[in-house]
């Protein structure tokens, strides 16, 4: 297996025993590619679990960042009813915590995870759109929340969809199940930039390139900052962000970048 450039750590297993992803990692970068594309990278419990162990194994390495990408026509067209089907209520349910154990995690991770999107990401697979930190989109993309127009309401994907694009903009995507092309997600701030098809993967590592410069020490207390102050009300927004913020001025990465400021010359980062 290739290992990313400082990366010491495994990930989790060994590449070939992975049925359902592919795991790839280079310069300081891993790509995680869903790679069930005759299944449209459907989410089985199978590919939750793989997703899940190649997450936290990743944060485990001093890897900067990580690219998560579908294989096939699309991006991923969410759980697999094929096996939400053959499930009871107990295994309906343990499969929809595995799914929310895998979007925590990516959230929790310490490094800036990015999502390449092509073709459609659709219910669950919208939800890892939302979920990761960034997202690039080609022009092909779209992205629903289809159980408003079924039988099955897409109540656990709208949870991170809702903290990205608002409550009026969820209650449509939501209510009316209907797909949103590309460029009307990157206007909801579903994703953050929208490029045509050949130029993705060039966008992907110019974002994520900037999201990742400085010391990675600091930006994955702030990546976990940023996560546990969203969403709360302002005077308790403050009060974590003002406690990590003091606690993090004294670390060795805050006085470098000052004092390499003062002294007018390249940070020299040691994490």
């Amino acid at each position: 297996m290739r290992r990313a450039a400082g990366c010491t750590a495994d990930y989790g297993r060994d590449m070939a025993e992975y049925q359902h992803i592919r795991v790839e990692p280079a310069d300081g970068v891993v790509r995680v590619t869903m790679d069930r594309a005759r299944k449209r990278n459907s989410l089985s419990a199978e590919h939750l679990a793989e997703l899940l162990s190649a997450f936290r194994a990743i944060a485990a390495t001093d890897a900067a960042g990580v690219v998560l990408a579908g294989e096939g026509p699309v991006f991923s067209a969410g759980h697999d009813f094929a096996d939400v089907a053959a499930r009871d209520l107990e295994g309906v349910r343990d499969l929809l915590t595995l799914c929310t154990d895998l979007m925590r995690t990516i959230e929790s991770v310490p490094q800036v995870v990015i999502a390449r999107v092509h073709g459609l990401a659709t219910a669950a697979g919208c939800q890892l759109v939302a979920s990761c930190d960034l997202a690039v989109a080609s022009e092909d993309a779209g992205f629903a929340l289809p159980g408003g127009k079924a039988g099955w309401f897409c109540h656990t994907p709208a949870v991170p969809v809702a903290r990205a694009v608002g409550r009026k903009r969820l209650m449509e995507l939501a209510l009316t199940g209907d797909v949103i092309d590309a460029r009307t997600a990157e206007q909801w701030g579903l994703v953050n930039k929208v490029v045509p098809a050949a130029e993705l993967d060039d966008a992907v590592a110019d974002l994520l390139g900037r999201a990742t410069r400085g010391s990675r020490a600091s930006k994955a207390l702030g990546k976990q900052t940023l996560y546990a102050q969203l969403d709360r009300p302002e005077a308790d927004a403050y009060a974590i962000a003002v406690e990590v913020m003091a606690a993090a001025s004294q670390t060795p990465a805050a006085k470098e970048g000052m004092v390499s400021f003062l002294e007018k010359r390249p940070a020299e980062w040691t994490d």
